[in-house]
């Protein structure tokens, strides 16, 4: 498999009609990291993995649609699945804006440039620019790389991850018709990031509900110099 992304949800700040909000799969040959766990993402996990599968949740920061699913979660593992521990890593807020959050959770607070490992997958964080504090994330594993933006408005870059991104998954939340509007990405400034960085490849995520993801595909594509792919719930990215 070598290094693997599985979109759980990418709608972003509330979820659209039948869809879910932020949440990723991200895995190796040996290692399973499930990455924002925002509302209807535990559903959608469930058509991958066993709940069991999972070897660590990693949360972005504390705004519910990139959370709230670790709730269920909780319940699940609290009392079906008898799990002792599950790892969870996320900054020092998140921990304290959840209801269900003591064992079987077991809490890693992460900030800005920490690295961590998580099996055979590495990890490295780095602030974004969205309101309290927010972690994009990048996953290297087998000689692959793949960058999270989490939530930023333009004033955080991809180039914060580093060099030899196979993949950046980058929100999008607006068109550029639209930018300013609030502490995210229109999806002109994904292209922009994207380029900046040198991905190889860039995938959007975290469209506003009704936005037309064609459109936000054109703006992307023109500004990130050759053709961007919108994430889909269940797509399945081999790096």
């Amino acid at each position: 498999m070598g290094l693997s992304l599985t979109v759980l949800g990418c709608s972003g700040s509330y979820p659209g009609a039948g869809r879910a909000c932020s949440g990723y799969l991200v895995r190796s040959d040996t290692t399973t990291i499930w990455l924002d766990a925002g509302s209807g993402t535990l559903a959608n996990l469930q058509r991958h993995v066993e709940l069991a599968a999972v070897d660590a949740v990693v949360l972005s920061h504390e705004h519910p649609d990139h959370w709230v699913d670790i709730t269920g979660y909780y319940v699940a593992c609290k009392h079906y699945l008898n799990r002792a521990s599950v790892p969870v890593y996320a900054p020092a807020g998140v921990r304290e804006a959840l209801y269900y959050r003591d064992e079987p959770l077991e809490w890693h607070t992460v900030t800005d440039r920490d690295q961590r490992r998580i099996g055979d997958l590495a990890l490295t964080f780095s602030r974004t620019d969205h309101g309290n504090e927010t972690l994009a994330v990048r996953v290297d594993a087998g000689g692959r790389s793949l960058g999270y933006s989490a939530d930023s408005g333009p004033g955080w870059s991809l180039e914060a991850l580093g060099p030899g991104l196979d993949l950046a998954l980058c929100e999008a939340t607006y068109l550029e018709d639209m930018e300013g509007r609030g502490q995210h990405m229109s999806a002109r400034q994904a292209g922009v990031t994207g380029r900046a960085a040198g991905a190889r490849r860039l995938v959007l995520t975290h469209l506003q509900p009704g936005t037309d993801p064609e459109a936000s595909r054109a703006e992307a594509t023109n500004a990130f110099g050759s053709a961007v792919e919108v994430a889909e719930e269940h797509a399945v990215y081999e790096l």
